[in-house]
């Protein structure tokens, strides 16, 4: 029941419709919402995150207390990020026409909420999401990751 309530928190605090807008060379998606700290690692450098930047494979996006972002990647793809987490875009590669491509997210630390897009509609197997213990594959179009314990910190 906990999980349940958590998961529709986060999916209406991205409150985004699941549209992209205009994308720029590589970025793979772009941030849809933000409440509180959130702060991405880029090439070990901080960049500053507000609605409408864009996110890049290799990104660490990182949100502080009582925050959350929610990112649209470029195949519709919702992520909702929740207080204290840390997520890492390791790999997004996605053709629009054939809807090929990979898409793999490892969670360090907190909570995601993902609605999955296109990518794994059509190519479930493509798509991985990793917590510091657990890789999972895509079977659903809805679900959330809980990663708690004083493992990962996530540097």
């Amino acid at each position: 029941m906990r999980s349940q309530a958590i998961k529709y928190a986060l999916l209406l605090a991205c409150g985004c419709p699941p549209v992209f807008d205009a994308h720029a060379g590589d970025a793979i998606g772009i941030v849809k919402t933000v409440k509180g700290s959130v702060h991405i690692e880029r090439a070990s450098a901080p960049v500053g995150v507000a609605v409408g930047s864009e996110v890049f494979a290799s990104d660490r996006v990182m949100t502080g207390a009582a925050s959350s972002v929610g990112i649209t990647l470029r195949d519709n793809t919702l992520l909702t990020e929740g207080a204290d987490s840390v997520l890492d875009l390791n790999k997004f590669a996605f053709n629009t026409t054939t809807y090929d491509g990979a898409l793999d997210v490892s969670i360090k630390r907190g909570s995601l909420a993902v609605v999955d897009g296109k990518l794994a509609k059509a190519n479930p197997e493509a798509v991985r999401y990793s917590t510091p213990t657990t890789t999972l594959g895509v079977r659903g179009t809805e679900f959330i990751i809980e990663v708690g314990g004083s493992g990962e910190n996530g540097h």
